[in-house]
């Protein structure tokens, strides 16, 4: 017996028309007939008396249609109480600079708004450091760029982004091409995080082997300050266009090359616990944050980004 059962036909008795009750149901009056026709199956017994002036209920029906309408009444109220219960708790979100600079504040305005009473721990360090927090059980949730298949995570793809050759844009610096091969960038002085990090494993496998061994003098695990050597002139980075996000002006700062290289792509995915692991306020939270991405890249706020084809 289902809760849309009893609503129809409380309905039907209370308009004394099987056609007018389909109106105001907004269904087609033959799949009410129908529903009305199983429940009377499933109970065994008449419980409307059809007529050429319309439906009255039988006493069957009617000590039915008084029962039905206690039930109806308590089944909003419970869903009521759900709707009013509000979700709570501490949830813990990793997420890498880059992504933050453009998820971050969105992500936080959104689950205030949607989810007053919880509070977020956000996190922001590099992809291989929030990995290794979540296997740690110190993070909910992250967003990453390496996921391995033999962790016990939950994985959902997000969403791609373009990776791009950064320059400074010094005086009398050389103009770089609007677009650029990563077989060519090896000859460059290049600034990259360890191999530590999701990107740079990234970048390294496209290469299928050649390895981007050529780099400055120190390898930065910290994007600020990657920047700035960028942006001092000491080598050129790899990044996807989110890592300009928090610079004013960043198109005096710096200038860009699209890495033309077919497949050569950033792929962000929400990764978290298991969802037996997860608290419901941590389940609420990802839903959000999901959702959150995927509006900023269809609204184009988000350079470079596009909604993954890896999604289910």
């Amino acid at each position: 017996m289902e809760l849309r059962q009893m609503r129809y036909f409380v309905r039907v008795v209370e308009l004394g028309s099987m056609s007018r009750a389909a109106v105001d149901l907004d269904v087609v009056q033959s799949a009410l007939s129908q529903q009305i026709g199983r429940l009377e199956g499933e109970l065994a017994t008449r419980l409307l008396q059809r007529s050429s002036k319309g439906v009255t209920p039988t006493e069957a029906g009617l000590a039915f249609f008084q029962q039905a309408q206690l039930a109806l009444r308590h089944a909003q109220e419970a869903a009521r109480a759900a709707q009013q219960s509000r979700l709570s708790g501490t949830v813990s979100v990793g997420l890498a600079p880059t992504t933050a600079s453009v998820l971050g504040l969105p992500l936080m305005q959104a689950v205030r708004e949607r989810y007053p009473d919880v509070r977020l721990h956000m996190v922001e360090s590099l992809s291989g450091h929030l990995g290794a927090m979540l296997n740690a059980r110190q993070l909910d949730l992250a967003v990453l760029f390496d996921t391995d298949p033999g962790r016990r995570w939950s994985v959902t793809p997000l969403l791609e982004e373009k990776l791009f050759l950064i320059g400074a844009r010094a005086e009398g610096a050389k103009a770089m091409p609007a677009k650029v091969n990563l077989s060519d960038v090896r000859s460059l002085p290049l600034i990259l995080p360890s191999g530590s990090h999701g990107l740079r494993r990234t970048l390294d496998a496209a290469l299928a082997g050649n390895r981007l061994r050529r780099l400055s003098p120190i390898e930065i695990d910290s994007l600020s300050m990657l920047m700035d050597a960028v942006r001092a002139g000491l080598g050129y980075t790899i990044q996807p266009g989110a890592a300009l996000a928090r610079f004013a002006h960043a198109p005096e700062a710096f200038q860009l090359s699209e890495i033309a290289d077919r497949g050569v792509r950033r792929l962000n995915s929400l990764c978290s616990l298991s969802d037996d692991e997860l608290s419901p306020a941590a389940l609420a939270v990802r839903v959000v944050l999901a959702d959150c991405a995927r509006a900023l890249v269809a609204e184009r706020r988000w350079a470079g980004a596009r909604a993954s084809h890896h999604e289910p």
